[in-house]
Order: structure tokens, then C-alpha cells, then sequence
């Protein structure tokens, strides 16, 4: 199975000090979702519903804002929580679509469908979330090996 969690938008290689969080394919997603998020609520259905519109679209855009974010951060500690609450953020818009799909059934195919592209988001996320921790796994194996030589007998 090909891991696409680095994927790129144009397909050239590009060394990972290169990237920005915009060739992230899990930014990418989520900036769709939201997009589509935002096209849903404006419908006239549910537009007037300005809670349940307001908190979907908010949650789309933390999605991609805490993956921004979160690539940007130098710590992985840091970088973890704000994928980590990405990851939220998408299960959040997936329950919200159950609000509509339930409330509003002329919307319900749209939000069957959304819920779709929120789960694959999610799980592009969770790729991320996996890459830091298996990181942070193996420069604590590193620093763990460097002490443990450095120690005197």
C-alpha cells in the first residue's frame, strides 16, 4: 500500500526543509472539505441554521489550520498536539453531518458524502500524527544509545 501522508501536489520531489504545509496532501483535503463544508451551509436549507452552520464551518477550518500549524512547529511535542487537534476537528465535522444528514434530509446525500472526505481527511491525519511519534520514537532510541555511551561504567 503506497503511503501518500507526504504526497505532493505538483508530484516533483522536493526535500522534506523544502516543503511547506501546503504540499501536504492531508492540508490539501482539508482545505476541500472545507471548501465543500462552506458550499453546503450556504445552501438555503440550512443557511438560516446559523449554529449548526457556524460550528461546521468553524471545525472544517481547524482542521486545516491546526495541520498548518502543526507543520510549521519545530517541536514534536507541539507538532502532536496540534495534529492531534486536527484530528478532533475532522471527527467533530463528521458528527455535525449526522446533525444535518438527520435534520435536514434534502442535505443528507451531500452530507453522507462529506462525511466520506472527512474520514479519509482524518486519516491522513493520523498518517502525520503516526510519522511524528514513530520520529520522536527514534531520536529518543538516538539520545537514549548517545547517554548510555557517554555514562561512565
Amino acid at each position: 500500500m503506497e503511503d501518500r501522508r507526504w504526497k505532493f501536489a505538483n508530484k516533483q520531489h522536493k526535500e522534506p526543509k523544502d516543503m511547506t504545509f501546503e504540499d501536504l496532501e492531508s492540508w490539501q483535503q482539508a482545505r476541500q472539505l472545507t471548501r465543500e463544508i462552506y458550499t453546503l451551509t450556504r445552501r438555503e436549507e440550512i443557511s438560516r441554521d446559523f449554529g449548526l452552520s457556524g460550528q461546521i464551518q468553524r471545525a472544517g477550518v481547524s482542521v486545516m489550520s491546526n495541520v498548518a500549524e502543526g507543520f510549521e512547529r519545530r517541536h514534536l511535542p507541539e507538532k502532536l498536539q496540534f495534529y492531534n487537534v486536527a484530528r478532533g476537528s475532522s471527527a467533530e465535522v463528521r458528527s455535525l453531518l449526522y446533525v444535518i444528514e438527520d435534520n435536514y434530509p434534502r442535505l443528507g446525500l451531500e452530507a453522507v458524502a462529506l462525511r466520506e472526505k472527512s474520514v479519509q481527511t482524518g486519516k491522513l491525519v493520523t498518517g502525520l500524527i503516526q510519522s511524528t511519534e514513530s520520529r520522536r520514537s527514534k531520536i529518543a532510541g538516538l539520545l537514549s544509545s548517545i547517554f548510555h555511551l557517554l555514562s561512565p561504567i
